[in-house]
């Protein structure tokens, strides 16, 4: 490889990488809170904390990747360009066809890799979540109630659980102290189980125990009473997909799915490697600039042109599964035109206009 390829290849790669991890810190922030929020509420058992972040990053990584090529690209040519190197490479004939070979020892392999997570690795993520969830949903030991502990659900109410089958759906001896306003309310029993109504509500039926309820503070307002079954409400369990929705189905089960949320949810998975190979060529136009002009202004302008084509991206998805546009046209009104557009920028730029040349 010549030393200018070299040279270059470092540059994007380094810029490249420095962006990636900013933008993976910046995202970490808002998925863990957003994790985290679901797991005060008892939607998400704190157990499965760390393996939903990771999966939901997965998911993440079609539309991270792309912004973090495009930003680290357009970084290091801008300072190529404030430092005066693009303009000695210019005067030394080195134009934007030159370039092409080691910006495209970057671009490549970070497109097949935005192409991998969109069209495996990211449905394959959404699944394994959705299933862990599902699972959890109907497992008292991943929900977080261990047998021989006092746990606080998210209603405030405390439990202690004796023992628990190896399902997590069966109970032995359990005890329960819950507090309403001035009222406390204190459970026991011989046994238990998990059962459901509707889609998220989740219960214990308790068998066979006591309750007594009365004052917190003073008073002798007691009463006791012996139940034969008692049932207590659980935290709502948090929504998952169904097996047959487009969101957890492999990409080549969809090719021959006729519905139209299943083929919008195809060319959703086909456009991020597209744009990404759109956006990465797009850098070198957009970054050129005077040696006295700002360095982030370009930026800016790259990163609110990705918005836009995302947003695009996403409302014309949204269209399909709406069937509000032809199952036809998918997004190719969208990649296609961006990738010509930035091909045709990418090789016109810095030549000289027609009428400037003949002067």
């Amino acid at each position: 490889m010549p030393k200018l390829d070299r040279y270059l290849f470092r540059e994007f790669t380094q810029s490249f990488l420095a962006t990636l991890i900013i933008l993976l810190m910046v995202s970490v922030g808002g998925v863990m809170a957003d994790l985290l929020g679901k797991v005060a509420d008892g939607r998400v058992p704190a157990r499965l904390l760390l393996s939903q972040l990771g999966l939901q990053f997965l998911g993440y990584m079609p539309y991270i990747l792309p912004l973090a090529l495009m930003l680290g690209l357009l970084l290091a040519f801008s300072r190529l360009y404030r430092d005066s190197e693009m303009a000695v490479l210019t005067g030394t004939g080195i134009g934007p066809a030159r370039l092409l070979k080691p910006l495209l020892l970057l671009v490549l392999p970070v497109v097949l890799l935005v192409g991998a997570c969109s069209l495996w690795v990211g449905p394959w993520a959404v699944r394994t979540a959705e299933r862990m969830l599902d699972h959890a949903n109907r497992s008292l030991v991943v929900s977080g109630l261990d047998a021989g502990k006092f746990t606080v659900l998210s209603s405030g109410a405390v439990i202690y659980i004796s023992g628990i089958s190896g399902d997590g759906t069966q109970l032995s001896r359990v005890f329960m102290h819950r507090q309403q306003e001035d009222r406390i309310d204190v459970v026991t029993a011989r046994s238990g189980e998990m059962f459901f109504e509707g889609d998220r509500d989740r219960y214990l039926r308790l068998k066979d125990g006591f309750r007594v309820e009365g004052p917190a503070d003073k008073g002798m307002d007691y009463r006791l009473i012996r139940y034969a079954v008692n049932e207590v409400g659980l935290p709502d369990r948090s929504e998952t997909l169904d097996e047959n929705s487009p969101e957890v189905l492999s990409t080549v089960a969809l090719l021959g799915d006729p519905r139209p949320d299943a083929n919008a949810q195809l060319h959703a998975r086909i456009a991020p490697p597209l744009l990404a190979l759109a956006f990465a060529l797009l850098t070198l136009p957009l970054a050129r600039s005077s040696p006295r002009q700002t360095r982030y202004g370009r930026v800016m302008l790259g990163f609110m042109a990705y918005l836009v084509g995302v947003s695009l991206m996403f409302n014309g998805t949204q269209m399909l599964a709406e069937n509000k546009l032809p199952a036809m046209l998918g997004l190719w009104w969208l990649t296609l035109p961006l990738l010509l557009v930035a091909i045709w920028l990418y090789l016109r730029d810095g030549r000289l206009s027609w009428r400037r040349a003949r002067a």
